[in-house]
């Protein structure tokens, strides 16, 4: 009599049959509330609500914002993330820290219309410069503690417009350290800081460079963002924002740094964001746009291998549809 052939004793393929049971052992789950929608603040209407290299994202007054909060707070988004889009830029950037500016503007009036939605707000001056760095110039190059000041000024003001945290985006040696005394000295000890810890100089900023209208005049700014190649160096920057007070780190893209994300989720405690920016919004919306991915799954399967790389919360500017995809799926 031959001998039964029984096949692999260990089959994976088990858990994977049904919905049911792929649901109940999946290990990268994504939530609304994981997911900070960044939204560019506009002046006026002196400046274009479109963005053409960012199909379906708007930039909008404060008002208009305003009048959208309470679609987003319903969508269960975990905040907002503010970029200012003024009209007047100037070698200081002092419009960045203009109690009249699009960002304080903004935080007063979302905060009056859905006063429990987080707001964060971005600190730097890129698109407030007339030279379009992220920092203040001397003799050509961007001056590190000079412009420590400026962020400090800029912070302040949006933590008296209501923002929970600011965002230092400007990669500026100490600036974190800077920020926290700052606060802690107003008498704002409650506004949390996420850095912007591991920011690289990467070819994915071009579409937001269009919509914030801060691209560089002259040069690049290779001489303060991360090199794409350095990964210790990124996790020696994530280690001295967390040791400087930061509440939360992010690192910024996403998509092409997960080994960066996973590396600082085994290394820090603090929540840590991804930043899945303007350029990897516009390859899936141009490769949808061909019919050439299927554009939910392509997003969700995106926000999901930043979330299994070891993100808390993921900014992106599918945040809102996503988040009504995923209510949609429960």
């Amino acid at each position: 009599m031959a001998e039964r052939r029984l096949g692999p004793a260990v089959r994976p393929r088990r858990l994977r049959r049904t919905p049911g049971l792929r649901a109940a052992v999946r290990e990268a789950r994504l939530s609304p509330a994981q997911l900070i929608l960044p939204v560019f603040i506009r002046p006026d209407a002196g400046i274009p609500s479109s963005i053409p290299a960012m199909p379906g994202v708007t930039r909008y007054t404060a008002r208009q914002a305003a009048r959208r909060a309470r679609a987003w707070r319903e969508a269960g988004l975990g905040g907002l993330m503010l970029f200012g889009v003024p009209r007047a830029r100037d070698a200081t950037g002092r419009g960045a820290w203009s109690s009249r500016g699009p960002i304080p503007a903004a935080l007063r009036a979302i905060r009056a219309s859905e006063p429990d939605l987080p707001l964060i707000a971005d600190v730097c001056l890129c698109a407030y410069t007339d030279h379009g760095h992220c920092g203040l110039l001397r003799r050509g190059s961007v001056d590190n503690d000079a412009t420590l000041a400026a962020l400090e000024r800029a912070a302040l003001a949006y933590a008296r417009a209501g923002a929970d945290l600011v965002a230092p985006s400007a990669m500026m040696d100490g600036q974190v350290a800077a920020l926290r005394e700052a606060l802690d000295g107003a008498g704002r000890p409650e506004a949390g800081i996420l850095a912007y810890a591991a920011k690289f100089a990467s070819s994915f900023y071009g579409p937001f460079r269009d919509a914030a209208r801060s691209a560089p005049a002259t040069g690049d700014r290779r001489g303060y963002q991360l090199d794409p190649a350095n990964g210790r160096e990124a996790l020696r920057e994530i280690d001295l924002d967390v040791a400087q007070g930061a509440d939360m780190i992010m690192v910024k893209p996403a998509l092409p740094y997960l080994d960066i994300l996973r590396s600082a989720r085994r290394r820090v405690p603090v929540p840590l964001a991804a930043f899945c920016v303007s350029g990897e919004y516009a390859m899936i919306e141009a490769a949808a746009a061909r019919g050439w991915v299927d554009r939910q799954a392509a997003v969700l399967e995106a926000l999901t291998a930043i979330r299994r790389a070891g993100a808390d919360l993921v900014l992106t500017y599918h945040a809102e549809e996503a988040a009504r995809w995923l209510n949609a799926a429960k």
